[in-house]
């Protein structure tokens, strides 16, 4: 077996030669690996020896990088068909039963080849083993090469050259016969969990409904399992505390939503809970304590998808519930208290789940980033400096629906343009300007019809920002510019205000502890702020919060079925996480 130990002691030849088949066909790779390498220096850790090896393609020509995917083989193509394959290749496409295509399968993957080189001018490139390492399915591996024919050619070589560096990942973990602690683990809760959903299609579970309870008590269960003393609260949070031997210690707390979106994903939120419930599970198994309580809370609701009110769980703990909220209907036309009745909960305890500040040590949610930058950057994890703060609008435009052949453009009140100019104006205002950014998600034309000029139009603007005073200054402008457009082309507008949220800074020496830990782990610490909302903006208004963020795959798409992770990114949040409790025991 090799390790770690031998690749840092071995020559420059050996350590070539070792690595030899990691990026195929490629051993320049290695090679300024090594010599990117502080003279005398080791590679701390497999993680620093992996970003080494992605840093040297990183940095490497467009003409180098094109020829390492040309090195790659088609899948199921005719050098596989062949036995040409390289051991590792062969071995990989066999994973996902790439060697056993029925003839229709051989005849679809031939085709997306031959259209995918026709557009690109080079082969597809996928990790086949997947992101659990257990290898895709046949039609998975078939819908995301249909799916990545539509990209456009830079973002596909980005992806190709993504997808290279997770086949090198777990050529690596073979070659060093490395054991995972969390991520396999995390990985499965995940796809468990992610399997009950309220739809035939897709993963959906909203507030209070049976599969909701369901997901609830397998958290609860898996608590259980790790050594946790555990509880469903009254508004549904499930919470579970693994005690200090200390009964008079503080409580650090950590934890994130388990309900989603419609059609959402399998990680936002659920990570945050799942990943600390296995770091608890291992210091269990060793039976080590931290000399504070750690209490991780799966918190009933974040999305607001089924009662349109976000927070219900972490606003219950920091004791904001607002029991007005019970009166909330669902689109069935069930209240919420009748919802939390028929769960066997009792809406009149929620009070007393609130949690007294002076207990709390602090709140450190692991997330999913939900966007595209560590992706970019190739890297696992980052500290948030930040969560955005939100404005939120919804605009009305009343012009003149008049007949769209008779009406001179230069006596038009159309709507639909003042709503085009407003858009742009959002877009124009919102760029370049750091964590600010500006959209219109909604945009309406209320029984348009062809031939008449919109008298009528409604859109929403959603102006965020993780500097407040940024995002003031924006909404300033924007709100202007809209009476502004709207005067000058005689249209009426109102302007209602549906949301006004604060940003939450994270604490310093909390991210500071974060990213001596990722450092540690032999990764370079990056920051950056999270433009999506979180459970840690309500828990900043009592105790000093952190977030860890994680690597999402797919562009960093999230809120989507498409969303994605590896196991290699789980198990590295994990260790990371751990460092950091035991680092700020």
């Amino acid at each position: 077996m090799t390790t770690l130990t031998d690749l840092n002691s071995c020559d420059a030849a050996a350590f070539v030669d070792t690595l030899r088949g990691i990026y195929e066909h490629s051993p320049w790779i290695p090679e300024r690996a090594l010599t990117g390498r502080p003279t005398g220096r080791p590679f701390a850790t497999v993680a620093a020896l992996k970003y080494a090896l992605q840093t040297a393609v990183t940095k490497a020509s467009v003409d180098e990088q094109l020829g390492l995917i040309r090195a790659h083989p088609e899948l199921a193509g005719k050098a596989a068909i062949a036995g040409e394959l390289t051991q590792e290749s062969t071995n990989e496409q066999a994973r996902s039963g790439l060697n056993l295509c029925s003839a229709e399968e051989y005849a679809t993957l031939h085709k997306l080849n031959a259209d995918y080189n026709a557009r690109f001018g080079f082969p597809f490139i996928l990790a086949v083993k997947g992101p659990d390492g257990n290898g895709l399915t046949r039609s998975a591996i078939i819908d995301t090469f249909t799916r990545r024919l539509k990209n456009q050619r830079p973002d596909e070589m980005a992806e190709s050259l993504r997808q290279i560096h997770r086949i090198a990942e777990l050529r690596i973990n073979d070659l060093l016969e490395l054991t995972p602690a969390f991520g396999p683990t995390v990985m499965q809760w995940a796809e468990t969990i992610g399997a009950w959903s309220e739809a035939d299609d897709g993963l959906t579970c909203s507030y209070m409904t049976k599969v909701h309870q369901r997901t609830a008590a397998q958290l609860a269960e898996w608590m259980r399992e790790a050594g946790m003393e555990t509880t469903i609260d009254a508004v549904g949070n499930v919470v579970g505390r693994y005690l200090s031997l200390d009964p008079d210690a503080r409580t650090l707390m950590t934890g994130s939503h388990y309900d989603t979106v419609r059609d959402g994903g399998k990680y936002d939120g659920r990570l945050g809970i799942l990943l600390p419930i296995a770091v608890v599970r291992h210091l269990h198994e060793r039976g080590e304590r931290l000399p504070y309580h750690l209490e991780v809370v799966g918190f009933a609701e974040e999305e607001g998808v089924r009662f349109r009110s976000t927070f219900l769980g972490s606003n219950a703990v920091i004791g904001q519930f607002d029991m007005a909220l019970l009166e909330q209907v669902d689109a069935a036309g069930v209240t919420m208290l009748e919802a939390l009745t028929a769960a066997g909960h009792h809406p009149e305890a929620i009070a007393d789940i609130a949690r007294n500040p002076a207990d709390v040590l602090g709140f450190v949610e692991v997330h999913i980033e939900q966007g595209p930058v560590l992706l970019e950057r190739g890297l696992a994890v980052g500290v948030v400096t930040a969560i955005a703060g939100s404005s939120r609008y919804l605009v009305e435009l009343t012009g003149l629906a008049s007949h769209a052949g008779t009406t001179p453009m230069n006596m038009r009140k159309d709507a639909a343009t003042a709503a085009a100019e407003i858009v742009l104006l959002v877009e124009r205002r919102c760029s370049g300007a750091g964590s600010l950014v500006g959209t219109v998600g909604q945009l309406q034309v209320p029984n348009g019809s062809v031939n008449v000029i919109p008298g009528h139009c409604k859109l929403s603007l959603d102006i965020r920002a993780a500097d407040d005073a940024v995002r003031h200054a924006a909404v300033k402008d924007i709100l202007d510019g809209i009476e502004a457009i709207c005067g000058r082309r005689h249209v009426d507008m109102q302007i209602e205000q549906i949301v006004s949220a604060p940003a939450a800074p994270c604490a310093p020496a909390l991210m500071e502890r974060l990213g001596e830990a990722i450092e540690r782990a032999g990764l370079p610490r990056h920051d950056l702020a999270s433009g999506a909302g979180h459970d840690a903006m309500a828990m900043a208004k009592i105790t000093d919060v952190a977030m860890l963020f994680v690597r999402c795959g797919n562009g960093g798409i999230s809120h989507n079925r498409l969303e994605t992770m590896t196991a290699d990114d789980a198990e590295m949040a994990a260790q990371v996480f751990l460092d950091f409790l035991k680092d700020i025991a």
